[in-house]
């Protein structure tokens, strides 16, 4: 027992001074990307048969090159699709590279290579684990999505490719997730961040090629690109909450805020600011239900509105801000996404766009149950154990 207790205390102990140290020289070494406001057409997908109807369609169009991040990839039917796809596309001559996360797709990571042996396809996997700060590295993931189609047509979001995307999953089914389609000058920063991320991985610089970056016509809709990793995003998240003066409407599958945006969102309702969040009735991860509880519970009493997501699972990631400032990407509102991730959203300044995902997020919240106190007080011992364990480990879920 003493030997046991022991290596668990070595263990904490390593674990602490390798998150700590690691830490710093993330912080240090972060490279903080900032794009202009750019004019594109914008087209948000909320439906998974719908947005990989219009995404496969678009790839199989592709002439010069497909540039692929995706932070999952199954090896189901529709991703076996997809494979398919890219592998036709690359015997034609397209360029195509593959980028996804070495953890995301740490079960199917050897079929996947498997299916591009030879293939031509250019595959790598990002955020890699390494020494010496082996748990440091090991959770800071790469969650972005991207595609970019010669340069012309980009796609992030919520979806990755597998079948609970597409309701082929029982538990999750249907899955509710936001996805946009760029098409536009913002496509030249898209292509930015992936081939950022692609020198990274893969370790060869491609950036500078003007084949990746055509010319491109102006859209209809005000946006800008912002991509983080694990320290911008809580910055610029804070910013905007504090601006707010009417309203802020944040739809999300994990409600696990740090501190300080925490504290933000609490004086915004104390100024009078309507606040109104919308989380899964459905959880698809252990405890992140219960680590979004101790928050939820504070903001209630305060004037909060939660809703609780009953039509399926609810993946999608949405802030607005006075119907004035849209965010919709890949991060979620959690210390995971704030603090460690590789994350990209893209803010939309445009009033009639902005209408537009106000309607998608209204009936969404009408597909939902108003919660009250009584929903978020534990009923048994184990529900209290478990929350008081997801309030330990809330950084890493």
């Amino acid at each position: 027992m003493i030997i046991i207790l022991l290596l668990l205390l070595l263990l904490t102990v390593w674990t602490s001074l390798d998150f700590i140290f690691g830490r710093r020289l993330h912080i240090k070494q972060l490279n903080v990307r900032t794009y202009p406001v750019r004019e594109s057409y914008i087209n948000p997908f909320t439906s998974g048969p719908k947005l990989f109807q219009d995404y496969f369609n678009e790839l199989k169009k592709a002439e010069k090159h497909i540039h692929v991040l995706f932070y999952i990839l199954k090896d189901d039917e529709i991703s076996l699709e997809f494979m398919s796809i890219l592998k036709e596309k690359a015997k034609e001559g397209v360029e195509v590279r593959l980028l996804l996360d070495w953890l995301g797709c740490l079960k199917p990571r050897r079929h996947i290579k498997k299916q591009f042996e030879n293939t031509g396809v250019q595959l790598a996997f990002s955020r890699v684990p390494k020494f010496p700060f082996l748990f440091y590295s090991f959770n800071t993931r790469n969650h972005r999505k991207i595609t970019v189609i010669d340069g012309k047509v980009g796609y992030l979001g919520g979806y990755n490719v597998g079948k609970e995307y597409i309701n082929h999953d029982k538990k999750l089914n249907p899955w509710r997730d936001y996805h946009l389609k760029i098409q536009g000058e913002g496509v030249q920063d898209l292509q930015d961040v992936f081939l950022m991320d692609w020198q990274s991985a893969a370790k060869v610089s491609i950036h500078y090629h003007d084949p990746y970056f055509p010319p491109l016509e102006k859209g209809p809709y005000r946006h800008q690109l912002i991509p983080s990793e694990g320290f911008h995003l809580e910055k610029t998240f804070t910013k905007l909450i504090r601006q707010a003066e009417q309203s802020i409407l944040i739809g999300t599958p994990y409600f696990i805020p740090g501190k300080k945006v925490f504290s933000e969102l609490e004086a915004a309702l104390k100024r009078g600011v309507n606040l109104e969040i919308l989380v899964p009735g459905t959880a698809d991860h252990p405890l992140v239900k219960e680590a979004s509880y101790p928050y939820l519970r504070k903001l209630i009493p305060q004037g909060a509105t939660i809703f609780q997501y009953k039509k399926g699972f609810y993946h999608a990631k949405i802030l607005i801000i006075d119907d004035k400032v849209c965010d919709i990407g890949t991060a979620n509102f959690d210390k995971r996404s704030f603090y460690l991730n590789h994350e990209i959203n893209c803010y939309t300044y445009d009033k009639k766009y902005i209408e537009e995902v106000l309607k998608i997020l209204k009936k969404d919240q009408k597909n939902a149950h108003v919660m009250t106190q009584k929903d978020l007080y534990p009923l048994s011992p184990w529900a209290l154990c478990k929350e008081y364990t997801a309030r330990a480990v809330s950084l890493f879920l």
